[in-house]
């Protein structure tokens, strides 16, 4: 078992040391780190991992764990790799004498082999923010958790910001709109739901596939010139961001009408093209800097208030928030889990317990020190996603900020199409749907 030392021991391009902690203790529950610090996606792998593991190093020094029970925790490299995402899940699931709380991929590749395995192996697979968009509906994926909001989500709030912006829904007829995205399980999620809602509103989609990691996009460029789209999706990860946004800024397409899905809206994203980005938006779920008092908190405790060591590990960037993010629904899961299970570590089942039940309110949101980072979500049986509404924020040259209001998905194409994959899902898999409230997938 090893956990991460902080201060000192930081290795250059942000890789940390490890250092021996002894055996997992049985009063301590293991949550597992899948992280990528190497390889072409570490720049914005190495953001996550970071804000990932302060703030469970966070609730161990502050709060002494999740009600007294201390957090074990190990990174686990999988480069952005599925096979090597699996291998690191068949060598950490049974880590302890509880096993694994809950994975976190960070990756859809990933999510798309650990879901039949959690199946069998009872642990839940929390892809925040990604995976199978028809992971939402909770009566067929039982062990599988996608809040707060889907790839279908994002891509329906994409769509109706644009009708917004044009002065109405009808008005996106003829529009046209290109995807351009990372040839991967990841890049082609959102597609199944930009198909259904072209087909609605009658837009012009063209798909542009760019091959991994997406540093080769010129025939991909060539076809954005040749085809003058009126907007782009940007559905990229890694270096495939950062050239994506410095070939737009080339051409001179207008950056405001250039929007990323949510890991494409990172401060490695757009750096890199300088003032040109300026104006270019993402989607996002939660809010950017640092100005929060869980930040407050971390730099207290983890830091000892050394701000420069923290600003070397990317705080308060936004994928560092993200990461901090993801385990602090995981951690709010396991306190819930708690409150029926007692006091304890915790099993993966009884994790999933948690996770179903989970209630972030606005009350405990303020007590968490993130009144204004996150919105409050709710998960049901029925809900693994919640699909609440989702932000817009725009790149101004030097920062992130939130433009405009929380913008909410298009449900009347969104939900029918997940009980309708989800459904065939279950038929391939041979999966009978659990009986949860009535209703369709959002009850």
């Amino acid at each position: 078992m090893k956990k991460l030392a902080f201060a000192g021991l930081l290795l250059a391009l942000g890789l940390i040391a490890l250092a021996p902690a002894g055996a997992l203790a049985q009063n301590e529950i293991f949550i597992p780190l899948l992280v990528y610090r190497t390889g072409p996606y570490a720049p914005n792998g190495v953001p996550f991992a970071n804000g990932a593991r302060d703030y469970l190093a966070l609730i161990d020094a502050r709060d002494g764990g999740i009600n007294g029970v201390k957090i074990a925790y190990e990174e686990c490299e999988t480069a952005y790799d599925t096979k090597m995402g699996v291998e690191c899940y068949e060598k950490l699931k049974g880590k302890g004498p509880h096993g694994a709380a809950v994975f976190s991929p960070l990756s859809t590749g990933i999510t798309y082999e650990l879901i039949p395995k959690a199946r069998v192996d009872h642990i839940p697979v929390f892809s925040m923010g990604y995976g199978r968009a028809d992971a939402a509906d909770g009566k067929v994926f039982e062990w599988t958790f996608n809040f707060p909001d889907s790839y279908w989500s994002q891509a329906s709030v994409f769509i109706r910001d644009i009708g917004r912006r044009l002065g109405g829904m009808e008005k996106l007829k003829g529009q046209k709109i290109a995807l351009i995205y990372h040839n991967s399980p990841y890049g082609k999620e959102p597609i199944p739901a930009l198909r259904a809602l072209a087909s609605k509103y009658e837009f012009q989609l063209s798909e542009l596939p760019v091959a991994h990691p997406g540093q080769e996009q010129g025939a991909t460029w060539l076809e954005v010139q040749r085809s003058k789209p009126d907007w782009i999706l940007l559905w990229g990860w890694g270096v495939m961001n950062s050239v994506a946004i410095k070939s737009a800024v080339s051409i001179s397409f207008p950056m405001d009408h250039m929007m990323g899905v949510w890991w494409s809206g990172a401060e490695p994203d757009v750096i890199p093209a300088g003032s040109g980005a300026a104006g270019y938006e993402a989607g996002a779920f939660h809010a950017p800097g640092s100005d929060f008092p869980v930040h407050a908190d971390i730099l207290k405790y983890v830091y000892k208030g050394n701000r420069d060591e923290a600003s070397k590990n990317n705080f308060g960037e936004v994928l560092y928030n993200r990461g901090m993010i993801n385990y602090t629904y995981v951690t709010e899961a396991i306190r819930t889990a708690m409150k029926h299970f007692g006091n304890k570590p915790l099993s993966g089942a009884e994790v999933r317990w948690g996770m179903e039940n989970l209630d972030l309110t606005t009350q405990r949101i303020k007590q968490l020190g993130m009144e204004g980072l996150v919105h409050p979500i709710k998960i049901t049986c029925a809900n693994h996603e919640f699909g609440g509404d989702i932000h817009m924020q725009q790149w101004d040259g030097k920062q992130w900020k939130f433009i405009g209001g929380w913008i909410e998905p298009i449900k009347d194409v969104i939900e029918p199409l997940v009980v309708q994959s989800a459904d065939t899902f279950a038929k391939e898999n041979d999966i009978t749907p659990r009986t949860c409230a009535a209703g369709t997938a959002s009850n």
